[in-house]
């Protein structure tokens, strides 16, 4: 009768934990839901698990758990704004405007608009990404050779999450008058046409950028004072390349979005050459664009180029493994 009652006790146990809701006891959801006809393209990850997403075509910005896989737009975007590359820093989020030549600046906890700065009044522009070093967050865009510069404070030493900068950058005082500036991108970069330097990491020390340059796929280490660029010579190209997460000192990841993969690269110590290792794949991939870390597990957002967008079109963020070998 007690070998009956134990057994029982055991198969309740078991249908409890098949019954429990994705993410319940620690295991964070696999695949997150975003709201319908959102148009992700950014991810950024914060404190405590917390990530954000952009959209493309409004500017909105989303922020949810990780842990749960639940959020809410804190910022319904508007006229004149868009979202593309999203980078967490401090409590605020910097946001790449692609098309609208500009790049704005979020509260992370309220989702308020704290400013917007206008990087050109081309017409032939597309703002794509955005990364920190140095007491400065650096955007790229996708259709002019410039680096957009903006100062984010005087003292820069958090853990940079999303597609920028990574660990202790040193200290940087910026003038009373620093705003935005324009650094002309120079060296070995050479832009062609459709897009070019697209994602962007820094170093450890904030000393070099990182941008791969997606027509071509070509990555290159940049001085971020400068814009020099030099090429990392890579043993094969990472066409399609979109976002990047620099992984430590070495290890690059690299979003080939419609080719659905994400290429790591292991780089040399002085960022002279890479050696592309492997290409992660996973099932719930549709057209990946970028990618942030949390502890050994990464995340990316589902673009869905592909798919032609409605307001009931769903989109996603796709949990996977690093890579370690």
């Amino acid at each position: 009768m007690r070998r009956i009652t134990l057994l029982t006790a055991w198969l309740a146990v078991v249908a409890a934990a098949l019954a429990a809701p994705l993410g319940a006891g620690g295991a964070k959801p696999e695949k997150i839901a975003l709201p319908n006809g959102f148009r992700p393209e950014g991810i950024a990850i914060g404190k405590d698990a917390t990530f954000y997403v952009g959209s493309i075509p409004t500017g909105a910005i989303y922020r949810g758990s990780l842990r749960t896989g639940e959020g809410e737009i804190i910022n319904p975007g508007g006229a004149g704004r868009a979202s593309i590359g999203v980078e967490y820093h401090k409590g605020k989020l910097y946001v790449a405007g692609g098309p609208t030549g500009s790049g704005f600046v979020y509260s992370a906890r309220s989702g308020e608009l704290l400013k917007t700065y206008r990087f050109t009044t081309e017409t032939t522009t597309f703002v794509n990404d955005v990364a920190i070093a140095r007491g400065g967050a650096y955007f790229t865009d996708s259709r002019r050779p410039f680096l957009y510069r903006v100062p984010v404070d005087h003292r820069h030493g958090s853990k940079g999450h999303g597609r920028g900068g990574h660990g202790k950058h040193g200290r940087y005082k910026p003038r009373e008058d620093d705003d935005a500036r324009s650094i002309p991108l120079t060296g070995d970069i050479v832009y062609g046409e459709g897009n070019n330097a697209n994602g962007i990491e820094a170093t450890r020390d904030g000393k070099k950028l990182v941008i791969v340059q997606s027509n071509v796929g070509k990555v290159f280490r940049v001085d971020p004072r400068s814009g020099r660029a030099r090429e990392i010579t890579l043993d094969e190209p990472v066409v399609n390349g979109d976002g990047l997460l620099l992984d430590g000192r070495r290890t690059l990841y690299v979003v080939q979005n419609r080719d659905n993969k994400v290429a790591v690269v292991k780089l040399s110590r002085r960022l002279r050459s890479g050696d592309v290792v492997a290409h992660l794949t996973d099932p719930d991939f549709d057209v990946p664009t970028t990618v942030d870390e949390l502890g050994n597990r990464l995340y990316a957002v589902n673009a869905r180029f592909t798919t032609p967008p409605t307001p009931d079109t769903p989109y996603s963020i796709a949990q996977f493994r690093k890579f370690n070998r």
